[in-house]
């Protein structure tokens, strides 16, 4: 390899967030920096398992016999700590790709959380970006890597920096990677107790038990050995595994620090042999929202890795992590294949019932475990009800909703069981807070009769109520669209009731609909009179067929057309509605022009909206105001 040409290498710039990500991890102090070797062990792995895939069609690219391994190599006297291992490997072009940009999304969510937090190690593992970790622990890495099947090998060099070299290897350095990665780590000196044997024995028996390829731990004298098991956990029993196993498997497979809520361990036998090892986690992943709704699970067939893109789980339970290990499907079959192979469907079909049916069983045994894993991914278990037709009734029944009872989330089941006397109904309303749901003056006529209301606030609500639903005969309905009518289920204080019957004056609803009408135009699709409210003057509703008001909203911020008017709904004892009546039997049409739009834009302001025109509507507020102040008494 000519020196020359090492001379006159350029120094390429980092990605602009990979130099601020190395900027937080040289001058940050983490308590837990033990997770740069469990990433660069997991890199290792993913290395040997592309290998092992690349070579069903390449066989020669493992011609030389040797058995895929990782090898830790600490050397006290240089003060390296040395993780190779002999995969995949990667070229010149993908060593600048690969360690010089972060394509993974959410990495600028990840260094403005990583900022601000004390111990970033969580935010690592949930991140993805494990290889700049171990800048945490050295002041220079080089990785010398040699591509399978590729005679060149390179070196990448940084000190976490503005940028990094790459060179031809050396002599010396190409030797000792005849194919795949070497990486090694000039430590600093606060970090020089990793070169320590038992502190890399206790990482790896921590984090990479599990690990599928052999782990060996190379000392100064004496030949290297093994050590972390190297085995397929899930083929093994249930009965053999403690659940410490679980835990240490769940976090090498998923690379992450959270406990799993939920762990599913069986084996299928019979048209298809496949063997399941799923871990429902405990927090959320920072992808869960990603555009692409892919599912993170990992397919094997008879050991061997295919890939983490099959799918395997319906898009609503992409929160799922863990490895499905088939005996049946072809080594060689293309993740292209895998997406319209009959058998995988099957499988995708048997797993999400599986799924669905365990965390049924995880409600009812162990509710707390499954309020961990409701309140992470709820918002995402009810994109199925969306989707998924067959397991519609399955996911109403396993749902939790915030109601306008204080206390726990309620499932449709509770609420079923303290129904009102005469209800036949499920009552909900959408919006984007339950605080200012609980608010909304549409829930002022159900809350004077106790009736429980549904609070939905996460976005996908706006979409799933859309469809007619129900539930144990009881069809869902929304207080925000359609007529509502609680005529036939009684008052909690009859006696309050009949007390503002009888003191407040008469209003010619018809004569003030007209008027209204009138007066707002083409602002409102209809006025008419509310059985909802009780207290508040006025409020909007979509009609009853279409979509409902925060339906509408949402479409309308996406740009998809302005979407129906909404329908002004009066409470015709409200002063200001019978003020409104006065104004027009004493001919004050000015007033009369200036309430009718006052009731509407206190109604779009209670829904949480922009009156069209905020200016106007403060000068008609300042104008009645004024008119009220000087009108002599």
């Amino acid at each position: 390899m000519s020196t020359d040409t090492e001379t006159i290498a350029p120094t390429h710039p980092f990605q602009a967030e990979v130099a601020e990500l190395l900027n937080l991890m040289v001058h940050a102090v983490y308590s837990e920096t033990d997770i740069f070797l469990r990433e660069l062990i997991s890199n290792a792995s993913d290395a040997c398992d592309k290998l092992r895939y690349e070579a069903i069609a390449r066989p020669e690219l493992l011609a030389d016999g040797a058995a895929l391994a990782i090898r830790i190599t600490p050397d006290a006297k240089a003060g390296t700590l040395t993780i190779a291992d002999n995969g995949i490997g990667m070229d010149r072009q993908e060593l600048i790709d690969n360690l010089g940009t972060v394509a993974r999304s959410g990495t600028r969510a990840f260094i403005s959380q990583l900022a601000e937090a004390k111990d970033g190690a969580g935010l690592i593992g949930k991140f993805g970006v494990g290889f700049y970790s171990a800048f945490m622990v050295a002041d220079r890495i080089e990785v010398t890597s040699r591509r399978a099947g590729v005679s060149e090998a390179w070196v990448w060099s940084s000190a976490g920096g503005a940028g990094f070299e790459i060179n031809p290897a050396s002599d010396a350095q190409a030797g000792r990677v005849p194919r795949g990665t070497e990486i090694v780590l000039h430590l600093k000196e606060d970090a020089k107790k990793y070169l320590e044997t038992y502190e890399i024995e206790r990482i790896v028996r921590t984090y990479s038990q599990h690990i599928l390829f052999p782990i060996e731990l190379k000392e100064a004298e004496g030949e290297p050995r093994q050590i972390n098991a190297a085995s397929a956990l899930w083929q093994r029993s249930k009965s053999e595994l403690k659940p410490e196993e679980y835990k240490e498997a769940y976090r090498s497979i998923a690379g992450a620090f959270d406990e799993p809520a939920m762990t599913l361990h069986y084996k299928a036998e019979g048209r298809q042999s496949y063997a399941v090892l799923l871990f429902a986690p405990s927090t959320r992943p920072f992808d869960l929202f990603d555009p692409g709704r892919k599912g993170r699970v990992k397919l094997y067939v008879r050991r061997v890795f295919i890939t983490d893109e099959a799918e395997l789980l319906s898009s609503y339970l992409r929160f799922v992590r863990g490895v499905v290990d088939s005996e049946d499907l072809p080594l060689n079959i293309s993740r292209e294949m895998l997406q319209n192979n009959p058998q995988v469907a099957a499988m995708r079909k048997a797993l999400t019932g599986r799924v669905l049916t365990e965390l049924e069983s995880l409600a009812e045994k162990t509710p707390e475990a499954f309020a961990k894993i409701w309140e992470a991914f709820g918002a995402v278990l009810k994109e199925g009800i969306y989707e998924d037709h067959e397991r519609r009734d399955q996911l109403l029944a396993l749902a939790r909703f915030a109601t306008t009872r204080d206390g726990d989330v309620r499932s449709l089941k509770q609420y079923v069981a303290d129904l009102k006397p005469n209800q036949t109904e499920i009552y909900y309303l959408v919006g984007d807070s339950a605080a200012r749901l609980k608010s909304n003056p549409k829930l002022e006529s159900a809350r004077a009769r106790g009736i429980e209301v549904l609070l939905l606030t996460d976005p996908v609500d706006a979409f799933w109520t859309a469809m007619p639903l129900g539930f144990d005969g009881k069809p869902l309905k929304s207080l925000s669209q359609g007529d509502v009518d609680f005529g036939q289920i009684p008052l909690l204080d009859q006696s309050a009731e009949a007390a503002k019957d009888t003191t407040t004056e008469a209003t010619d609803e018809a004569t003030i609909i007209a008027t209204v009408k009138v007066a707002l135009g083409e602002r409102v699709s209809d006025v008419r009179a509310s059985q909802r409210l009780t207290d508040s003057a006025a409020c909007l509703v979509a009609g009853g067929h279409g979509p409902d008001r925060e339906l509408e909203r949402l479409l309308a911020r996406q740009n998809r057309g302005a979407g129906a008017k909404p329908i002004l709904e009066l409470n015709m004892r409200h002063p200001l509605v019978q003020a409104l009546a006065s104004a027009k039997t004493d001919a004050r049409e000015d007033d009369v022009a200036d309430l009718s739009s006052l009731l509407l834009e206190q109604a779009q302001i209670l829904d949480g909206e922009v009156p069209e025109d905020p200016a106007a509507f403060a000068t008609r507020l300042n104008r009645l105001v004024v008119r009220g102040a000087t009108r002599p008494a």
